[in-house]
Formats: structure tokens, sequence, C-alpha cells
């Protein structure tokens, strides 16, 4: 029996016309990367599995999709080993690749191996599918494509002001209008967990307080508990868990909190410094918004934390998310490298688009112009007039088979396509087109050259 198609649960196929809407994006997302400076990289699908693991926290790591050794990957496999049952010590010995997790340990990797042709600071830009062995569900997938920028060999905090810009200037660009981009400081983290004495558990804090608007301040307050955290240290912090206001009052909150901590208040200065800077600038159409629950348990994040979500008319994830990393390529033997970066979730916004109805016509545009064939002669005269169109940029096409009249109308309209051209022996002759109009249903005859001007 034949095999049923199918594809693996938390990837798609993808229609000419979303293929359409996801260029027009990417193509949006592109401009903007430009007009700021970025340069666009590619790098590899898979890294060696060394590259990726424990960059990511455990939770990451969990995820990352490992490839099998090629041939017989057991042979090379110590018989201990399966007797030890041990799945995260057999791992290393049959899989020594892995799907990329995301695109910024890939790039640290890059710096440091091209860093002899590289100009610091290096603002890249790279747009590429990554893979999660995550759970599917509604709007996260396991193949997905980022759309990252960085900048790595500067400590400026104009950086994440840029950033603040670039995210704004996308969104406004895409006429995606009342988003918030989300800012908090890992330091300002580290400084709470060093006020409630739990320092040696600031992974666990953060990881927990991030889940605050997933799963609620109960399951947060249990999860801490469960990770060693006191409930002396989790009502000192109680204040977090409601601290609201505008940018500038949450900051007044947290310079009491923190006052006796010199790495929370390091991080408090920075974030004065980014408000004020984007208050003086403006922004288009985002709201810059100060979240101190934002945590991103990422392990490599450890200054200024962005996270993006979408207009509230949308129910949708983050849509867009970074932040600073101190010495991500300290890992790969390039010390003191500093860098920033954001990335553009496209699914998400493309799914937010969608549901606010936003994606211009232009974006969709398929064919223009469809011309009936009637025959060999015919064909080789409307041949030469789509030439012409093509270089004037109109997407013109003939219908390949000299079929019945109402089949080739039929394709016009399920394709709909705006324009049928019909050019028997007297066009032909008179080296005229007659040019109908499928939507109005009006027809006419025009020249070469009208016909251009017309459809253009």
């Amino acid at each position: 029996m034949a095999q049923k198609p199918s594809i693996p649960k938390g990837t798609r196929d993808f229609s000419p016309i979303e293929v359409a809407k996801r260029s027009y994006i990417m193509n949006t997302i592109r401009t903007q990367f430009q007009h700021y400076g970025f340069q666009p990289i590619e790098t590899p699908s898979f890294e060696k599995s060394s590259t990726l693991m424990g960059k990511y926290g455990e939770e990451g790591d969990r995820l990352i999709f490992k490839i099998l050794n090629s041939g017989d990957y057991l042979s090379k496999v110590k018989d201990d080993a399966f007797a030890k049952a041990n799945s995260n010590a057999l791992t290393p010995q049959i899989s020594e690749k892995a799907l990329r997790y995301d695109l910024t340990v890939p790039f640290a990797r890059y710096v440091v191996q091209h860093r002899n042709d590289i100009v610091l600071p290096f603002k890249r830009s790279q747009m590429q599918l990554v893979w999660r062995a995550d759970n599917p569900q509604n709007n996260r997938y396991r193949e997905f494509c980022q759309c990252d920028a960085d900048v790595v060999g500067s400590d400026s905090l104009w950086q994440e002001v840029e950033f603040v810009q670039l995210y704004d200037a996308v969104f406004t660009a895409l006429k995606l209008e009342g988003v918030t981009i989300k800012m908090n400081n890992r330091k300002i983290l580290s400084g709470i967990a060093e006020v409630i004495g739990a320092s040696d558990k600031l992974i666990d804090f953060t990881v927990a307080l991030d889940k605050l608007d997933k799963i609620g301040k109960e399951k947060v307050i249990a999860e801490m508990l469960s990770k060693g955290i006191s409930e002396e240290a989790i009502k000192t912090v109680d204040p977090l868990f409601t601290i609201s206001g505008s940018f500038g009052d949450q900051l007044a909150t947290l310079k009491g909190l923190l006052a006796t901590s010199e790495t929370g208040m390091q991080g408090i200065e920075e974030l004065v410094f980014i408000n004020e800077a984007i208050e003086s600038l403006g922004l288009e159409s985002a709201t810059l918004q100060l979240d101190v629950t934002l945590a991103r348990g990422l392990n490599y994040y450890t200054g200024a934390i962005f996270e993006v979500a979408a207009p509230e008319a949308v129910k949708m994830g983050s849509i867009g998310g970074g932040g600073r990393y101190a010495d991500l390529t300290g890992i790969f033997g390039l010390k003191d490298v500093s860098g920033v970066g954001i990335s553009f979730g496209l699914d998400r916004i493309y799914n937010t688009i969608e549901q606010l109805d936003l994606f211009p016509e232009e974006a969709i545009e398929g064919i223009k112009v469809l011309f009936i064939n009637f025959g060999k002669e015919e064909a080789l005269y409307a041949m030469k007039a789509i030439k012409q169109l093509r270089s004037n940029g109109i997407t013109a096409v003939l219908y390949p088979d000299a079929a019945k009249m109402k089949k080739q109308m039929t394709y016009a309209n399920r394709r709909e396509i705006p324009f049928v051209i019909l050019a028997g022996g007297e066009e032909m002759e008179n080296k005229t087109f007659a040019l109908k109009d499928m939507v109005a249903g009006e027809q006419e005859t025009v020249t070469l050259d009208a016909l251009i001007e017309r459809l253009k």
C-alpha cells in the first residue's frame, strides 16, 4: 500500500501565498537591518554538539536536536555505557553533531573562528532556520525561522538604544502598531538574588520568575520553594510580583529594594540611561516598558534583556527578544568581547499580522496577466509580448496548452489573475491585444505599448 504523506509534528509546509507573506516580512526586516548597518552572514544548519551543549542551561540542552553519527553509530560505544543506562553518558558517543538551537551561539563561534577577517565592533544580521525539540502547540514550532541582529566588540549602551529603535522601525514599517518592547537587566535580577541571600540560586530564581505571566504568582512561589529558596527570601521580593507604573516609577521602587547591592544599582543605572535616551529620541509606534519579571532563562545574558509583546488585540507569545552577553565568545577562547543582540520571531510576527489583516495587497500579488493559448503561432506572438512585459517588471505567463477556452479562463479565475490577454489572428494582423479585466468584466483592444502602460 502507498504510504500516507505526512510531516513531523511541529513543522509546516508553506503555500505560495504564505511564502510571499513571509518574504514580505523578511524583506522588511532585512531593509531595516541594512539601514542600521548590519552585515548579513550565514552559518551551517548543524554544529558540533560541543559548540551548542551547555550554552542554554539545563532546560535548553534538553531541547537540542541531536544528530546520530553516520554508519554503525553503536560500534564505537563502550560496553559499560549500556550498563549504566544513562542517556547523557551515551549521547556524546553516538552523536557528535546537533541542529542549531538559535543563531547566537553559532554567531559567537563564527566571530572567534573568523576573528582575523572581521572588524570590531562587528554588526551582523542573520536570517535562518533553527530547531528545538519542544512540545508542539499553538504558535510554538520545532522548526522556525529567526531573524537576528547582533553587535560584538562594544560595551556602549548606545547599542541597546539602537536596538530599541530598530524594533520600533521594523514594526512601524510592517504597520504593526502598538507593540510593547519590554526591558529588564540581569544585573537587577542578580542584585535581587544577592539582597535575599540566594545568589547561588540565581538561575533557579530567574527561571521561575520568568514564568510569572504564564503560570501565575502561586505556582512561581511553589517552584522557588522547591528549588530551596526560603519563604523569607520570597517575602522580601514580594513587591516584584505586583510592581507597576511607568518605567521611571518602577526604577524608583527597585532603587529602594536594591540600595545595598552594587550589582543591582549598576543594572538600574544602565536602564536609566537607555530610558532617558529613548525618551529624548522618541519612538514611532512602539512603547518601551520595564518588566522586572522578565528573566529569559538563558545562561549567557548578563546585562539588558529584551522581549517584544504583540499588540493587546492579539493573543500571542513574544514576537522578539534578546539581550547583552558580556563574554559569550570566551567559551570559544576569545575573552572580553562583549555583545548584545535581538531576534525577530518570524512565525509569530506572521500570525500577528495575519490576525490583524495587515498584509498589503502587493505583498501577495502573483501573476498579473495570463495570455490565452490559441495554438503555436498565437503562442509565439504572445511569448514575444510576454518577454517585453517581463522586462518592464510585469509578471506575465502563457497558458502552456492550447486547451479549451473555458479551461484556461477557469485557471485564471482560480489563480485570481486580474487580467487575461486574448490574441488570435485578427490581433496578430493588427499587432494588438484584447485585454480583459477579470474583476470588472470589461474588455478593450490595445497596442503593446499601451498594454505595458496599462499593467504597470
